[in-house]
């Protein structure tokens, strides 16, 4: 190992500060991981503020243009068990720059839509790239990062998705009127320049690579690593995860997916108006993961995600059941603290609740699988507040409420992970070997 790939579970010299501790390597690949995540929420969140004009565009009616972010989050689960896949195959790395490199482009492409076929064909094809870059990016990041400061890390990294919808929401206040959706969808490209920075500064986790190395010196190699979450021993690890994940996409949808369709449609309210909820909201989300992170490398990681689910629990009716926009920005952007901010140790849970051989795919299904559910939202809730009449808040408090509440319970029922070292010895054998 070489100096410049410090061990991540190597006990750290007395006094050191934790910020000390990476070497050069593990910061490379920590903010490769990061600029992938946070670009793809840009890509991916743009959409959520564009559905109304997309909708006047192509006059098509709301429920429908729902349906293309409902594929999006449905082609996740292909493209992240196929970067998973690879990912523990083949190396972290390759799949992140592909993800970014896909989704970059697909983004750009629905920029020039001349129908709302070829809208919905496009940034349904960009769900796979969105897909693929969570898993190959958290195993990176989680398994280069030192152990006592990952859960800090991972909330930094998955709260970094509120700078990519941060930065979309800011650019829809502002520059909206001049550059219109196409335009708003075309800078989306930008992110395909990280590729060149990944390509040369980020190497393998050390761990994956002496995993790899005993694989093949035992003649174990994990084939088929999707089939190996399902086998005794894993499956109820694997079923409560998927539980846990469903139930906080679920949440996020519900709070923050068709927020900028309500005020747009029920409340009237313009861009600008719009923006400024979600720039705060987004904002809060990004700073509270530093806290929520921190409590979890000092409590756990369960509970950094329990206390804010229950807090958001009850900001929820605030910020629905107000006409006030005063009440509102201020509700909606301590939602993103807690509601919003909840998600932060999915990098560190995810990772740390399976073994190396295993690790990127079972993270990939996990988390994705998730979407699917997240997926159904959009349309639901859509028709119950305009085909059913009930506007928007209440669907949304529903879901929002019953989701929370589910996503609680599935923590208090599953494992805590707190202070977990990687290993790079073999923990799941192949079916041959096993009698």
């Amino acid at each position: 190992m070489s100096a410049n790939a410090r061990d991540p579970t190597a006990v750290p010299p007395a006094g050191l500060p934790w910020w000390k501790e990476p070497t050069r390597d593990q910061w490379n690949a920590y903010i490769a991981a990061w600029l992938g995540w946070t670009l793809d929420a840009f890509d991916f969140t743009v959409f959520l503020l564009l559905i109304v004009p997309i909708s006047q565009e192509f006059h098509a009616p709301l429920t429908l243009v729902t349906l293309v972010f409902t594929l999006t989050l449905w082609m996740r689960l292909i493209g992240a068990v196929g970067s998973g896949w690879m990912a523990d195959r083949m190396g972290r790395k390759a799949p992140l720059m592909i993800s970014v490199l896909w989704y970059s482009i697909c983004n750009f492409i629905a920029g020039f839509s001349p129908t709302f076929v070829f809208l919905l064909i496009f940034r349904t094809i960009l769900g796979i790239g969105m897909g693929a870059e969570w898993p190959a990016g958290a195993a990176l990041a989680m398994e280069t990062w030192p152990a006592r400061s990952r859960g800090l890390m991972a909330s930094i990294l998955q709260g970094s998705w509120a700078l990519g919808y941060l930065l979309s929401a800011l650019l829809y206040a502002t520059v909206f009127d001049h550059i219109g959706w196409r335009g708003m969808l075309w800078i989306g490209v930008l992110p395909a320049l990280a590729v060149v920075w990944i390509r040369i500064y980020v190497k393998e986790p050390e761990v994956w690579k002496e995993n790899q190395r005993k694989q093949k010196q035992q003649q174990a190699e994990m084939r088929a690593p999707l089939f190996a979450i399902f086998r005794r021993g894993l499956i109820g690890n694997t079923l409560n995860a998927c539980w846990w994940m469903a139930s906080g996409f679920i949440v996020y949808y519900s709070v923050f997916g068709l927020f900028a369709t309500y005020l747009t449609r029920d409340l009237h309210m313009s861009p600008a108006m719009v923006g400024l909820p979600l720039i705060l909201t987004n904002a809060a989300t990004f700073v509270a993961s530093f806290f929520w992170g921190w409590v979890a490398d000092l409590i756990g990681r369960r509970w950094a995600m329990i206390i804010p689910a229950l807090i958001g629990l009850l900001l929820t009716p605030v910020y629905l059941l107000t006409t006030d926009y005063t009440l509102i920005c201020v509700a909606f952007t301590l939602q993103g603290a807690f509601a919003g901010a909840m998600y932060g140790q999915n990098p560190s849970y995810l990772c740390e609740r399976f073994p190396t051989e295993v690790r990127a795919t079972a993270s990939a299904f996990c988390y994705h699988q998730g979407a699917v559910f997240a997926g159904l939202i959009g349309p639901v809730i859509t028709w119950l507040a305009v085909d059913g009449g009930m506007g928007f808040a209440e669907p949304m408090m529903i879901f929002t409420t019953g989701a929370l509440i589910s996503f609680v319970a599935a923590l208090l029922l599953g494992p805590e992970t707190k202070g977990k070292h990687f290993e790079a010895d073999l923990e799941i054998r192949p079916l041959a070997q096993t009698h």
